[in-house]
């Protein structure tokens, strides 16, 4: 059962991630268009479980599941779509997982708008981050091995985050 651990932020995360995206973009050679650090552990002072969020944009999403044993070299698991049409999920570590990755076609631009606008909007409003990270350590202290309810108590707030950043972002856009 995977214990739920919310710990402060780690300034060797980014390194964690230029690491890792190094090997992801050998093994994506040809296909890929952009890389991203994403997620908590890609805004800096904020609490996040230890788990290296990475999305890889890439030309043809179908293309890459001919790259799965290339990834699996990597250490990771090859989970296919895992609930989200159009992209391919890999995780590693298995219960003790160290990193996620999230791959989306270049045309997926709704998906990933979405993610890169909340790491920025949290980057650029560390009070908004400081919230999150307060709701995640609770979350992980009332629910430690019950990774439902801890997705459960941040969905609203992370809903509301979602549209709060894509608004930013589009205004910020603009100018």
């Amino acid at each position: 059962m995977q214990h739920i651990r919310v710990t402060a932020y780690n300034s060797a995360w980014p390194a964690a991630y230029e690491k890792e995206a190094q090997q992801i973009r050998k093994a994506l050679d040809g296909l890929l268009v952009e890389i991203h650090h994403i997620g908590s552990t890609a805004v800096p002072g904020l609490m996040a479980k230890p788990v290296i969020d990475i999305l890889p944009v890439v030309r043809d999403i179908e293309m890459v599941d001919a790259r799965n044993p290339a990834m699996e070299a990597l250490g990771y698991e090859c989970m296919g779509e895992f609930g989200i049409p159009g992209r391919r999920y890999f995780r590693k570590g298995g219960n003790d997982r160290t990193h996620q990755v999230h791959v989306f076609a270049a045309d997926s631009r709704e998906e990933i708008n979405r993610h890169l606008a909340v790491r920025d909007y949290l980057r650029a409003h560390p009070n908004v981050a400081a919230e999150y990270g307060r709701l995640k350590a609770a979350l992980a202290a009332r629910f430690p091995e019950d990774i439902d309810g801890y997705c459960d108590g941040k969905d609203g707030f992370v809903k509301r985050l979602e549209a709060v950043a894509l608004h930013w972002m589009q205004k910020d856009a603009g100018k």
